[in-house]
């Protein structure tokens, strides 16, 4: 990591986080080694995460659990999407207003680790609720949309990741004086989060409303 030299006006007179940085987990195992690539922590979180996305896609598939559940389940899967959806639209909110400059960096690595509950615990209910809703597969967008839940998890772990590097950045760092590949990292996964939510719910209210329309 590069030392950090604040600017008068905020900023830092170089990349305050080099693109080979290293970030550790206070027990001192590390999220990504000195070249950027992911650590064997990291990919097999990512492979536990899949696993745990097939395994609701496959029991969805077979699972029948009857009306009564189906609407337990069906409140379950709007509570979830409420918890995690809307802690994800106010942290990019927060981040949007750091990149205008009417933020600190801090405001939103704080906002990010107060979220992770909301956010992590909102996707495990929506896998779990989903199974229960029996998907209807036949559909041509349900894939869609379960693929966008996949990434939505991957692409969660990747964020996580670039944004313990803004924990060691100076308060007053400006999105502009940030290496570039963590600024890119940080806009690709942003877009790709905002763009795979808005597709599954999207997809999710037009296949509950044929649901309803055919009487399935």
């Amino acid at each position: 990591m590069k030392p950090a030299v604040a600017e008068p006006g905020g900023g830092s007179a170089s990349d305050t986080v080099s693109d080979s940085a290293t970030v550790s987990e206070p027990d001192g195992s590390r999220l990504a080694g000195p070249t950027g690539r992911p650590s064997p922590k990291m990919v097999l979180l990512a492979l536990l995460c899949s696993a745990a996305w097939l395994a609701s896609v496959l029991v969805g598939g077979f699972l029948d659990c009857g009306p009564d559940l189906h609407r337990i389940a069906l409140a379950c899967h709007i509570l979830a999407l409420v918890l995690s959806f809307g802690a994800i639209l106010v942290l990019d909110w927060v981040g949007l207003l750091w990149l205008l400059g009417r933020r600190d960096v801090h405001d939103t690595r704080r906002l990010e680790s107060a979220a992770q509950p909301l956010i992590w615990g909102g996707l495990a209910l929506l896998l779990v609720s989903g199974a229960m809703m029996r998907p209807d597969l036949s559909s041509p967008l349900t894939p869609v949309k379960l693929l966008c839940v996949l990434v939505l998890i991957l692409n969660g772990l990747a964020l996580a990741q670039a944004m313990k590097q803004l924990h060691f950045l100076p308060p007053r760092t400006l999105f502009t004086k940030m290496a570039t590949r963590l600024r890119v990292r940080l806009l690709v996964a942003l877009c790709i989060s905002q763009t795979c939510w808005w597709t599954s719910v999207l997809v999710g209210l037009l296949n509950s409303t044929l649901r309803r329309w055919t009487g399935a």
